[in-house]
């Protein structure tokens, strides 16, 4: 099982190279992995949409998690260092726009769409679907060039991978604290 948002020993030289790139605001430079770079912009947006609802639950990190290992083929310790850099990352950032720039300018169409699904997949994650949820992923869907059609079709895939309708959700809060 994946530690919640990281802790105990991890990668040094990841945990580097991630604070390296946080210190910069997300600047690149030659010596940064790019793929370090588009992975901590993922896993940014990923952590921002299970923060949208004021609450992150053990579901949510778990979701997080399981598609950032799955998508970058990570081991353990390379997403809990991941999801924590991001964690930082995000908590820092007012804006989408760093985060979706790099998805859009290194992500192929497809790749793009699935993007959309992890999002999906995290906001469903705790059962119930929040307004700033909801919305977070139509901004990003938007910010990152995915058609309306294939944002929608992408949650009706994961609603379906996670045996979910809309009529089976749990209510959402109706404030964020």
């Amino acid at each position: 099982m994946v530690a919640p948002w990281a802790g105990g020993m991890i990668g040094k030289g990841m945990i580097k190279r991630l604070m390296d790139f946080i210190g910069r605001g997300g600047a690149p430079s030659a010596d940064v992995d790019q793929n370090q770079e588009l992975r901590l912009a993922a896993a940014a947006l990923l952590v921002e949409a299970a923060r949208m609802d004021g609450e992150v639950d053990a579901a949510e990190r778990q979701a997080i998690a399981e598609q950032l290992s799955a998508f970058f083929n990570l081991d353990d310790e390379e997403t809990d260092a991941l999801i924590e850099a991001a964690g930082a990352k995000a908590k820092e950032s007012s804006q989408l726009y760093s985060f979706t720039r790099v998805i859009t300018d290194r992500f192929s169409e497809e790749e793009r769409v699935r993007m959309i699904e992890m999002l999906w997949t995290v906001a469903y994650a705790d059962r119930r679907l929040h307004d700033y949820e909801a919305s977070l992923v139509r901004r990003v869907a938007g910010l990152i060039h995915v058609a309306d059609r294939d944002n929608g079709a992408a949650r009706k895939r994961v609603l379906g991978q996670l045996g979910l309708t809309d009529d089976k959700l749990a209510p959402a809060p109706a404030s964020v604290p």
